[in-house]
Parts: structure tokens; sequence; C-alpha cells
């Protein structure tokens, strides 16, 4: 039992991070847990803080998510970009 607990770690640092960077403002939520650290709910709430807040300004924006501290957004960081909003 006790060996289980180290093998969970291990499975998820296999996750394949995104090849490019995501545009958080038009990343989905299958894309956004391809990021290191982030799961479905996090995903869930990146998109839910874009529809009620509007579009990501800046990368740093993340931190305002419940969740995302300022380790894991160094971990995020290299993964992610913020592209112009649409223009309306």
């Amino acid at each position: 039992m006790l060996l289980s607990a180290f093998l969970v770690p291990t499975v998820r640092s296999q996750k394949k991070p995104p090849a490019a960077p995501l545009d958080l403002n038009t990343a989905t939520l299958e894309q956004l847990q391809q990021l290191p650290g982030v799961g479905a709910t996090t995903a869930k709430a990146i998109v839910r803080f874009r529809e009620k807040s509007g579009p990501f300004r800046r990368v740093e924006d993340l931190l305002a998510i419940r969740g995302i501290s300022k380790a894991r957004l160094e971990k995020i960081r290299p993964y992610v970009t913020v592209g112009a909003p649409a223009p309306g």
C-alpha cells in the first residue's frame, strides 16, 4: 500500500506538455489539462475565469485562479501564452 503512494507522482510526471505554447484565451479544456500540474478541476477554473472576467491580459492572471500558486505558475509558464484579444 505504501508503495502505491510513490507511484502516483511518477504517473503524473509522464504527462506530455503541449509542443507549442497554448493561448490561454483560446485553449480548450482538453488542451489545458496537458499543462503540468493542471487537471480537470483547474482547467475548468481557467475556462470559467475567462468566461466571467474576459480574456487573459497576461500569463500572471492565472494567479487569480484558486489552486494556482506562484510555484505552479512557474511550471506552467513555458507552455502558455496570451494572444492579442480579438477586435470587436
